[in-house]
């Protein structure tokens, strides 16, 4: 099982709370979903990217959006479980534009550490 909130972004961008991750980002994680995030806000220090992904046993989904200076520049993409697996996941499109480098054997996704934990509750109790 996999299940991710949250808001990724530039170190010092979403303020307290926010856990370091590899490649001088940092990860916020949303536990009450994504209703929480406060993107435009956010964004006015630097890109966030929001995410969201849900898997069990190898099939779920996943959603990611870019925001930067107030507006949404990229997303919101989402592949659902039923959709043929894109060369780029949505939430590594998300990292790309803020920056994140993937490469073999790695994605943008396992470069900045986001298979750490595997729940947004493991990613609160880390950033308290």
């Amino acid at each position: 099982m996999y299940d991710l909130q949250a808001a990724i972004a530039p170190a010092g961008v979403l303020g307290d709370g926010a856990v370091p991750l590899a490649q001088g980002l940092e990860l916020l994680p949303l536990p009450d979903g994504p209703q929480e995030a406060r993107p435009a806000e956010w964004s006015s220090r630097g890109p966030v990217a929001l995410v969201d992904a849900e898997y069990f046993g190898g099939v779920g989904t996943q959603r990611a959006e870019v925001w930067d200076q107030g507006h949404r520049v990229l997303g919101p993409l989402v592949r659902g479980h039923d959709d043929p697996a894109p060369d780029v996941s949505p939430i590594s499109l998300a990292l790309r534009r803020l920056g994140a480098v993937g490469g073999e054997p790695h994605d943008e996704f396992d470069a900045v550490g986001l298979g750490r934990h595997r729940d947004t509750s493991d990613w609160v109790t880390s950033a308290e």
